[in-house]
């Protein structure tokens, strides 16, 4: 199974709800979709989303990575030799890792259809259900306590709450939810790099002795500032999750070393795919660091080959693959099966889609 050519398209799908965190708004779903096709007739899906906030990609610079850099270097080569296709993407061009992650993506469905098997289990075959959790936007204190027992009523157990642009704003969204939806919904507090470190380490503290049962703050530092991450693990008891920080194998064993965080949160649009993301597993594996698995705001495209991942690897432990139920619609036929928080695995080979709507194709 040989890579002959490629196209290259826009999904575009609107949010059920505009999605808003410390560092950006967002109303509609806009990503690059690529398309690889083989000699043999089989194609693979993949996806990138621009975030230019957090990995410095757009849109055009993502579609120029691809057609110029990525594609030309891996075409001819054949699917079963993944260790030569990936060394070609990380080699072609630096830096752009949600360019990269999409054709990653697009190669590791084709392996799965090369030997007609899920690709979790060619990965791991560790499982093939796991749960996320969802987003609670940042908002009006009142406003997130409304929208977390909305999440509540629908089933949700693990919610994911924004702050990260006012501390005393931060804390009393903080106290709103967990007093509306009681003490079995489990808490996660996703900052975003809002807060210096010695602003996280007082509310954190505050957060302990309020005796708020939090499961771990996310990024709550600039993603520069490894001394800063650093100063907030060694001084607070809720666990730290890096997130930002974090993009490559390196990064994870910086952050390891100098135990600068408890937990690792693994992106494919920062790792730049499945390749990346499976050294970060091992290195964490070796270690006894868990993982959780998020994602950017993506369509079940993308999604679904960061749930093959979670459901291969027993490191990683915790999921944020809420983008596809933050969608309005879902163009995409066949892939991850989700039913709120319940993601599934299908038994067709490698990442199991049928067909991609709304999607304009360029080449």
């Amino acid at each position: 199974m040989k890579i002959v050519d490629f196209k290259i398209g826009i999904i575009s799908i609107p949010l059920k709800k505009t999605f808003k965190t410390s560092l950006r708004t967002v109303e509609n779903l806009k990503n690059i979709v690529v398309k690889i096709i083989t000699d043999t007739g089989n194609t693979g899906y993949g996806e990138a989303a621009p975030t230019a906030v957090i990995t410095g990609d757009n849109l055009g610079s993502i579609k120029y990575a691809i057609e110029k850099y990525i594609m030309p270097c891996i075409i001819g080569m054949d699917i079963e030799n993944i260790e030569g296709i990936m060394l070609n993407l990380d080699k072609c061009i630096v830096k752009n890792s949600s360019a990269k992650a999409a054709v990653d993506i697009a190669v590791y469905d084709l392996l799965g259809q090369l030997y007609n098997t899920p690709l979790y289990k060619l990965l791991g075959g560790y499982r093939d259900k796991i749960t996320t959790d969802v987003t609670v936007n940042i908002d009006t204190p009142e406003k997130m306590a409304s929208d977390s027992i909305d999440a509540a009523k629908l089933g949700y157990e693990i919610l994911k709450i924004k702050v990260g642009n006012d501390i005393k704003t931060d804390i009393e969204r903080i106290k709103a939810v967990r007093r509306a939806v009681g003490n079995d919904i489990i808490l996660r507090i996703d900052a975003n790099q809002g807060w210096n470190p010695k602003e996280a380490v007082n509310i954190i503290r505050k957060i302990e002795e309020m005796d708020i049962d939090i499961e771990f703050v996310e990024q709550p530092v600039s993603c520069c500032d490894m001394k800063g991450l650093k100063y907030v693990t060694d001084n607070v008891l809720i666990p730290i999750l890096a997130d930002e920080s974090m993009f490559s194998s390196k990064d994870a064993a910086k952050i390891i070393e100098n135990r600068a965080a408890d937990l690792l949160n693994i992106k494919l649009m920062k790792t730049g795919g499945i390749h990346n993301a499976l050294k970060i597993c091992s290195i964490a594996e070796t270690f006894g660091v868990q993982c959780m698995i998020g994602c950017m705001i993506e369509s079940k495209l993308s999604v679904t080959a960061a749930v093959h991942l979670a459901g291969a690897k027993s490191i990683i432990t915790k999921v944020d693959l809420d983008g596809p139920v933050l969608c309005m619609e879902d163009p995409v036929k066949g892939g991850a099966v989700f039913d709120k928080s319940i993601i599934s695995i299908p038994g067709t080979s490698g990442l199991g889609f049928e067909s991609i709507g709304n999607v304009i194709w360029n080449k």
